[in-house]
């Protein structure tokens, strides 16, 4: 399955994966797209495809680069690492948080109910990822150092990264 010939209609989570996972195989519809920013840049993404139904996009990840905790709203998603591999992590209430390696060649499927954290691994990784419906919104999160979530509503625009204060920090002065 490639972006050529997706049904019309929205795409359930492994259906998503069959289409990352063939993507994935088929470079000339993307390799042009790979880059690595600078130290001082964020990841590289490039939108490859976007209709009523489906968004699909390359992401180009160093070590350091961290989506902080989010959601994907009303939207299902698959990601195929096609070079390098990922760290994702799953939040645990009163636990560790579950942290899965994903290596080149390997790939996963989520609901729009899934919260994870995607980073880096240890060397310059590529992905594909498709959602959907398309992202529109996407719940981006703090979680305290006791525990405590927040969600921030957020463009599918907005770069993901953690969330700069977290909830047990002391509060800021508000001037009106």
């Amino acid at each position: 399955m490639s972006w050529t010939g997706l049904p019309e209609r929205a795409l359930d989570r492994r259906e998503l994966q069959r289409l990352v996972d063939d993507l994935a195989g088929r470079p000339e519809l993307w390799k042009e797209h790979v880059g690595f920013p600078d130290s001082e840049g964020g990841r590289h993404y490039a939108s490859l495809y976007r209709d009523a139904y489906v968004d699909i996009w390359l992401l180009c990840w160093r070590p350091e680069d961290d989506t902080g905790w989010h959601d994907h709203d009303i939207s299902s998603g698959a990601v195929h690492v096609v070079e390098g591999a990922l760290r994702e992590c799953n939040p645990r209430i009163g636990g560790e948080h579950l942290e899965t390696v994903v290596s080149d060649g390997e790939s996963f499927s989520f609901g729009p109910d899934h919260i994870h954290r995607l980073t880096g691994a240890l060397e310059q990784s590529v992905s594909i990822h498709a959602y959907s419906p398309p992202l529109w919104r996407m719940g981006q999160y703090s979680i305290s150092t006791t525990g405590v979530m927040r969600r921030t509503s957020v463009s599918y625009a907005d770069e993901l990264r953690p969330l700069d204060e977290p909830l047990d920090a002391p509060p800021r002065e508000h001037v009106a």
